[in-house]
């Protein structure tokens, strides 16, 4: 997600009703990355474990192959990763989120601030004639 002062950008991408991919799976999957484990990277997030697990849900059904990679636990333990699929979606994803904070730069957005108040005008109840 992208804040810039007032402007405030979310890239969701879709597949059909279900977000594959926003700004929220991106840290999940980045997490899986470093923690090596679904379930460490969810708690390094601060999501319970069932939510975390619904959202790789969700990636691995959007996409032509998963995204997350697991291996069963048992003595050795579990664990999961990225996918080479899931490694080139976080990274396009991370370069739209870049372009977007680029292009949300300068003289067009400076020409919109400058004609936004501080704080909306205090609500009128009458309503204007129709």
């Amino acid at each position: 997600m992208i804040q810039n002062g007032p402007l405030k950008i979310k890239i969701q991408i879709y597949c059909h009703d279900e977000i594959a991919m926003g700004p929220g799976k991106a840290d999940l999957l980045e997490a899986i990355g470093k923690e090596g484990s679904i379930s460490a990277a969810g708690r390094a997030l601060g999501m319970s474990y069932r939510r975390t697990w619904l959202l790789v849900d969700v990636m691995n059904r959007c996409w032509r192959a998963p995204l997350v990679e697991t291996s069963a636990g048992g003595s050795h333990g579990g664990g999961a990763r990225l996918s080479s699929l899931g490694t080139a979606i976080l990274q396009g994803y991370r370069k739209l989120e870049q372009r977007c904070a680029d292009a949300a730069q300068g003289t067009v957005l400076d020409g919109l601030l400058n004609e936004l108040l501080p704080e909306p005008l205090p609500f009128r109840q009458e309503r204007p004639d129709t």
